[in-house]
């Protein structure tokens, strides 16, 4: 049980002892009514008198906002444009170019999975993604994204599509479908769910 459940239920019933209610419920009806300006008012004004008659309207939320206050905006993900979605993409690019797997694994989230192009194990851990993009990065790959759709979420927003890789060593092509799924991590937007798959008619064909 929670300590915000027990500090509420035990102000419900000081107050239920204190003003003379009939019963903890029309106690808590009037704490409801309350507005709180200062802690000594959040204080005092939970214990005021009142005819347990007397007709009442309340808000639960308002209620606990009141008490414990409203951190929903910290939490809050900020809005993303869709093309700031495609340009996510940019950043992930920025580092594959540059041969960094270390900078490359930092795109993903905490909590994520890479299902690879080019490799029949899934990752889900950054040491797991970094090992992956040191074997990728030795073919000096660069991508390019030829069809995008972009849908968004209230926590999320997803990059999905066709790309296509250059491989700088030879100079082959390798198109694959892909999605990206980004959340909000630590100030900024992070890959969750990577996954990476050859075009399976060319596959089909042979």
């Amino acid at each position: 049980m929670s300590f915000n459940f027990l500090f509420v239920s035990a102000i419900i019933m000081q107050a239920s002892t204190v003003s003379g209610f009939s019963h903890p419920n029309q106690a808590f009806c009037h704490i409801a009514e309350t507005r709180t300006v200062s802690p000594y008012q959040k204080n005092t004004a939970l214990f005021a008198s009142s005819d347990a008659d007397t007709p009442f309207n309340f808000d639960f939320g308002e209620f606990l906002k009141n008490i414990f206050g409203d951190d929903e905006s910290a939490s809050k993900t900020p809005a993303i444009s869709t093309s700031e979605v495609k340009a996510l993409f940019g950043l992930w690019n920025d580092a594959l170019v540059a041969l960094d797997p270390d900078a490359i694994a930092k795109r993903y989230a905490s909590t994520t999975i890479l299902l690879p192009t080019v490799s029949d194990l899934p990752r889900s851990d950054y040491e797991g993604i970094r090992t992956y993009f040191v074997e990728f990065c030795k073919r000096k790959p660069s991508g390019e994204i030829l069809e995008s759709t972009i849908i968004q979420g209230d926590d999320y927003c997803m990059d999905a599509g066709i790309y296509e890789f250059t491989m700088g060593t030879t100079g082959d092509k390798v198109k694959a479908r892909y999605t990206f799924v980004y959340t909000y991590e630590e100030g900024e937007w992070k890959i969750a769910h990577h996954h990476s798959s050859v075009m399976p008619e060319a596959l089909l064909a042979k």
